[in-house]
């Protein structure tokens, strides 16, 4: 395998269905049966989940909360996320799953200690990150970016539904919008390319962790990217900015 150890970015909206319920089976099984692939491959695997199947953005707004309230709630989204995962994780597989917090929360889950982390994927587990950094005013992508670099992850995975990479525009809405196969952060950030966070990218550039973007729909989609396959764009330091 071409990468050992990932940290695969799951937007909370991996897990909802599609007339908007919070959870649906086939997601989960999906979601399981990607990560159980990839361990039984000889990857270890982390995961960091987002919370909007549960809480939005939006509906703050609507409801006029304070920003630091709202991303409170968003914060539990995302641990009670990461339960379902590993609840679905125990039903199908061996493998001991371990979910780790930011926010203290010692009946359901272990806190987060980056040498603990490190130690359980050193040992095969699996080890699903819940409660973002546990602060306000950051989405979980800046903290998928973060914890790939504390738990020493070789690449972060940013998984996307029904989206197979970074594009010049949007496809849906730029006819002839052109996939990139690899593309530097600079390049990303100097053309305001809408993947994910600035601030994550900017983070990941200065501390040199790549990161690829690809469509989980795809059937064992992670297992080919941490093969070397290019199913996705790859973005990086030092790599060409080169297009399919």
């Amino acid at each position: 395998m071409k990468y050992k150890r990932i940290l695969l970015k799951l937007s909370g909206g991996a897990l909802c269905g599609k007339n908007n319920e919070i959870f649906d089976n086939e997601k989960l099984t999906a979601i399981t049966d990607q990560i159980i692939d990839a361990c039984n491959n000889g990857v270890q695997v982390a995961v960091l989940v987002g919370g909007g199947n549960i809480f939005r953005g939006k509906t703050a707004d609507d409801w006029n909360l304070e920003r630091v309230e709202a991303d409170n709630i968003g914060m539990m989204a995302t641990v009670i996320n990461s339960l379902m995962i590993r609840g679905a994780l125990l039903s199908k597989c061996d493998n001991d799953v371990r979910v780790m917090t930011s926010i203290p929360i010692n009946m359901v889950a272990e806190p987060y200690i980056r040498l603990r982390a490190k130690k359980h994927l050193d040992n095969g587990k699996i080890v699903i990150l819940g409660g973002g950094l546990g602060q306000p005013f950051v989405t979980t992508d800046y903290p998928s970016v973060q914890r790939a670099i504390e738990i020493n992850a070789d690449i972060v995975l940013m998984a996307k539904s029904g989206t197979n990479g970074v594009y010049t525009a949007d496809p849906n809405k730029v006819s002839d919008a052109k996939r990139f196969k690899s593309i530097s952060y600079d390049d990303v950030i100097s053309n305001n390319l809408q993947v994910a966070d600035q601030s994550a990218f900017v983070l990941a550039r200065d501390y040199n962790m790549p990161l690829y973007v690809f469509d989980f729909d795809e059937k064992n989609a992670v297992s080919k990217v941490c093969n070397g396959e290019l199913i996705g764009t790859y973005i990086g330091k030092d790599c060409s900015t080169e297009l399919y």
